[in-house]
């Protein structure tokens, strides 16, 4: 059995008991969370979300510059006013370079990738510098208040850098 069937039977319990299908899209406490798609954190959980509260943006390593796209949307559409951003301890992008998996693409898809990973050496530098391009992003509103935060994935704290 593949865990998207388990996927398929969990959905089945999960609609048959199901009643917030008439939540408005536009998020209730208009924030847009940029965080980590790391399994080990769960920020419904650790931010007390839930559905209809707020848009949780993922990627590799919570990065600013895979949000953009996903924060205008957010913002010029469904009406958020604050983002926060959320990396978080023991995080992968910590343990590769750019060139390192450049060159694991190569060697091993035969592949020349014309793309950005992102990875970092310094968690709190990581965060002041997504939270800088968010404030200075053209493309985002610039009266918004943009916080940075890390989460200790050993604790379940967050604390926010400045």
């Amino acid at each position: 059995m593949s865990n998207v069937d388990d996927f398929i039977r969990a959905n089945e319990r999960y609609a048959a008991t199901f009643a917030k299908g008439d939540l408005p899209a536009p998020p209730e406490r208009k924030i847009a969370v940029v965080t980590c798609m790391d399994a080990r954190l769960d920020p419904a959980k650790f931010l007390g979300l839930e559905e209809g509260d707020a848009h949780v943006i993922r990627n590799a390593g919570g990065r600013a510059a895979d949000a953009i796209r996903s924060l205008v949307i957010s913002q010029q559409l469904l009406g958020t006013r604050e983002i926060a951003v959320i990396h978080h301890t023991d995080c992968g992008m910590l343990s590769f370079t750019e060139e390192q998996l450049h060159r694991k693409l190569h060697d091993e898809l035969h592949v020349h990738a014309e793309i950005a990973f992102l990875p970092f050496t310094d968690l709190e530098q990581s965060v002041r510098d997504d939270v800088a391009a968010l404030r200075s992003s053209p493309l985002l509103l610039p009266e918004i208040p943009v916080r940075g935060y890390i989460y200790d994935i050993h604790t379940g704290r967050l604390h926010e850098v400045t």
